[in-house]
């Protein structure tokens, strides 16, 4: 079956004409140019602003013009990811779509659901003949998964609006009103080379099949770093037989939690057989640690014939100590909000290869000065060790308001049109409103969308029936859009 039959129709088929235009970020000119033509085809007034963002109004519907200016946004890049047996050109093809019973996935890539279908939500109201509305201003920012560049250089002077809906949650009962901060940390270390022993031979081990996800809505999860896993590996096997280290390949990206890791070691052929028992050994450990969460993932062992160097004896041993000591995961739950992870760290990318040592792993926090806190735990133990530190991409938590007059609104409907509570919730995710509203002073926001799951890995996907539950949600909210104030 296809997505363009599937309804709502306007708002799938919109999905489906952005999900053919590559939009990774930092790469947007197509998408840029696409929804530039997209809002000019409808005769509406369309522009960008310095950064590149993408700003498209529309006039309200007769007898709505004295409601208050709606602000529709979501961001229009994605997360560009693959397995790693997926052959697929991100540059130049468009996602592959699949519907899968009541849900929608890709063939082996990210989906581009976070944020596209909030994306094709506002192009479908834009282009609408027939939804009543008051006047909208939607925005679409670029850039929003590696450093929300589109939101915090956003020219707010182009805006009146005075509600801005933000449509990039993952789950259709809940309604956010805040969300965390973020602050990249990136490390490089030049370490020397040797040759390799005598005798030695070479061995990759590649870890795969581990779920990821999202690194902020999926940190609490208890699953699998690849990168945590294969160092604690390599740790085991350092301290029982001597191995050199050449290379360490792990993770993809800042903002997804690694789902595969390679590394290429040499042993003595003496050890060869004690090596792999070890080896066997220490993954039965993992699956027993893991069975619950991460069922399926799998360690392979290769033989290797490429003539390599390695990393010297005693640098092995500081980096090994130091990929160990790094902080992964839930740092500090809140004492405020039930359930929600106040801060935390992602190792997210390892990369041990050609004389350098680099890691890049994303610190988040809803509370600025903790955010700080395990930011300086991970500067400290790369510092510690001689690495040189850059702390850069530091965006600002959105802090929540319980008394806003659009949740109050939006929870009312909830309860009439579902008979149940909604969720109002912060969320450990790094939304874009809280950037914006340094930019839009005064402006009421929520966020809320339809159930995605797997968000930034390659089983990304959304549920179609939410879908439709989050367009009738959207629409009536609009149509209850409250007298101008």
């Amino acid at each position: 079956m296809s997505i363009r039959n599937l309804e709502p129709k306007a708002l799938w088929n919109n999905f489906a004409d952005l999900n053919a235009v590559p939009r990774p970020s930092k790469k947007e000119e197509r998408v840029i140019q696409f929804m530039v033509d997209f809002g000019n085809s409808l005769g509406l007034e369309t522009k960008k602003d310095a950064i590149q963002n993408v700003i498209i109004k529309k006039p309200a519907t007769p007898g709505m013009e004295n409601r208050t200016t709606l602000i529709l946004q979501s961001h229009i890049d994605m997360v560009h990811q693959k397995n790693s047996d997926t052959v697929f050109d991100f540059d130049q093809q468009g996602i592959e779509m699949i519907v899968d019973g009541d849900w929608v996935r890709a063939n082996g890539t990210t989906l581009g659901a976070d944020n596209g279908i909030g994306v094709a939500a506002i192009m479908a109201i834009l282009a609408s003949t027939d939804i009543a509305h008051p006047a909208i201003e939607a925005m679409f920012t670029i850039d929003e998964e590696t450093g929300m560049t589109g939101a915090k250089e956003l020219d707010g002077s182009n805006f009146s609006g005075k509600i801005l809906l933000n449509l990039d949650t993952e789950d259709d009962d809940e309604l956010s009103i805040g969300c965390a901060g973020g602050i990249d940390t990136n490390t490089s270390y030049k370490y020397s080379q040797v040759s390799l022993n005598e005798g030695f031979v070479k061995y990759a081990l590649t870890l795969r099949g581990l779920l990821g996800g999202h690194s902020g809505m999926d940190i609490d999860k208890g699953r699998g770093n690849a990168n945590k896993m294969m160092t604690r590996l390599l740790y085991h096997l350092h301290s029982l037989t001597e191995i050199q280290l050449i290379s360490f390949d792990g993770g993809s990206l800042r903002n997804a939690i690694p789902r595969e890791a390679t590394v290429v070691v040499a042993v003595s052929k003496d050890e060869d057989a004690k090596f792999r028992s070890e080896v066997e050994y220490f993954v039965s450990i993992l699956k027993t640690e893991f069975v619950t969460v991460e069922p399926n993932f799998t360690l392979t062992v290769d033989t290797v014939v490429n003539d390599d160097k390695a990393v010297s004896t005693d640098e092995f041993s500081k980096i090994l100590n130091t990929l160990y000591s790094v902080h992964n995961g839930v740092f500090r739950m809140s004492p405020d909000i039930a359930d929600l992870v106040e801060a935390s760290s992602s190792l997210a990318r390892v990369i041990i290869k050609d004389g350098e040592f680099i890691t890049q792993s994303l610190q988040r926090s809803s509370v600025e000065s903790s955010k700080g806190d395990v930011a300086n735990t991970i500067r400290a133990a790369f510092e510690n060790m001689g690495c040189a530190v850059v702390q850069s991409g530091d965006y600002p938590g959105w802090q929540p308001n319980p008394n806003s007059p659009i949740l109050n609104l939006m929870t009312d409907l909830y309860r009439e049109m579902y008979n149940e509570e909604p969720q109002v919730k912060a969320c450990h995710a790094g939304l874009e409103c809280g950037i914006l509203g340094k930019h839009l002073p005064g402006v009421d926001m929520i966020s809320f969308g339809p159930n995605i799951r797997a968000a930034h890995s390659p089983d990304e996907k959304v549920q179609i029936s939410s879908v439709q539950k989050f367009w009738g949600y959207l629409l009536e909210t609009i149509n209850r859009t409250p007298v101008a104030y």
